[in-house]
């Protein structure tokens, strides 16, 4: 593992004046390498530092050494999780972790779930989804289906929803979505949290129904409760039945073994009344060499008419 261009992009990308989240390095993407097995996050005073392979110790030594000298005083707590383990465990560096801790992002705080299971409870690779979702709600009653910690709830009240249904089987991240929605002082009445199976709630989401706006983010595999291939056509023939004229859908794909095409394919054969409207690019500190295999975002207006998109290169 070659440090200098890790550590360039660090020094590149941090913006001392700044609290906000920010990915500070995507070896992910396959454009460093040696180094795609690395991910660096910054959540002032928290970096977090992902390995998805193994590291020796001198190395993690010297990527320690190097954060520290570029981050200063500000660095508090820096942690690493290795992903190439079971369970995903994490270790202390440097401090201790911070209780609570939050990812700023655009005036909002989204509370964090450090040293503890896999996810941190905030995905920073969805920043340019939240900002859609907050452009699209204003006025608008929003439904968020698999809606994990309720960021996007917390992003579509402070664009101006009217009120938000969230929905996720996970009443644990249920609870601490209600909390995000504390820790940014929105009145809980304009939001409910609803912890059932979708598959088994569309006579109940069709009563609390119609939506003005539509955000549809699920695991790409997550065992029974659902398989992008098995479980998109389900769902999307039960779409339309939720939706007001006019209203908007934001449809997110997290599989790298699929690209934007196969949404737009199944919206085409389970949901012909709506149409593409927008796929939005790769977000700027998660350089791709291959965009497909990224995350995928697509909005998608019921009743509007079909644009042609073109992103990276390639034309929808």
């Amino acid at each position: 593992m070659h440090l200098s261009p890790l550590l360039d992009e660090v020094r590149r990308r941090h913006d001392p004046g700044s609290q906000a989240a920010r990915r500070l390095f995507h070896g992910r993407g396959g454009c460093y390498p040696g180094l795609d097995a690395v991910t660096v996050d910054w959540f002032p005073p928290v970096a977090v530092v992902t390995l998805h392979a193994p590291a020796p110790a001198p190395r993690l030594d010297a990527l320690e050494e190097g954060l520290g000298a570029i981050l200063g005083e500000r660095l508090e707590c820096l942690l690493v999780q290795r992903r190439d383990l079971p369970g995903a465990p994490w270790r202390v560096l440097r401090g201790a972790i911070p209780e609570p801790a939050y990812a700023v992002e655009a005036g909002l705080r989204y509370r964090l779930r450090l040293g503890e299971g896999q996810n941190l409870g905030y995905f920073p690779d969805m920043i340019d989804g939240r900002a859609l979702v907050r452009r699209l709600a204003t006025g608008r009653r929003v439904l968020n289906l698999f809606a994990y910690t309720c960021a996007f709830s917390v992003a579509a009240l402070a664009g101006g929803a009217e009120q938000v249904t969230n929905l996720d089987m996970n009443r644990g991240v249920l609870e601490l979505g209600r909390q995000n929605h504390r820790d940014n002082s929105v009145e809980l009445r304009r939001a409910s949290f609803l912890a059932h199976d979708l598959f088994k709630s569309f006579g109940k989401l069709r009563r609390l129904g119609p939506f003005g706006l539509v955000v549809v983010d699920p695991p790409s595999h997550q065992g029974a409760s659902f398989s992008a291939r098995r479980d998109w056509p389900r769902l999307l023939r039960h779409l339309p039945s939720l939706l007001a004229p006019g209203a908007e859908v934001v449809a997110c794909l997290n599989a790298p073994h699929l690209g934007p095409e196969f949404l737009v394919e199944q919206f085409a054969a389970h949901a012909p009344g709506c149409s593409l409207q927008e796929i939005l690019p790769t977000p700027r500190d998660f350089p791709d060499r291959f965009p497909e295999r990224g995350l995928k975002v697509l909005r998608f207006q019921w009743g509007g008419v079909e644009k042609q998109v073109k992103i990276e290169g390639r034309t929808f």
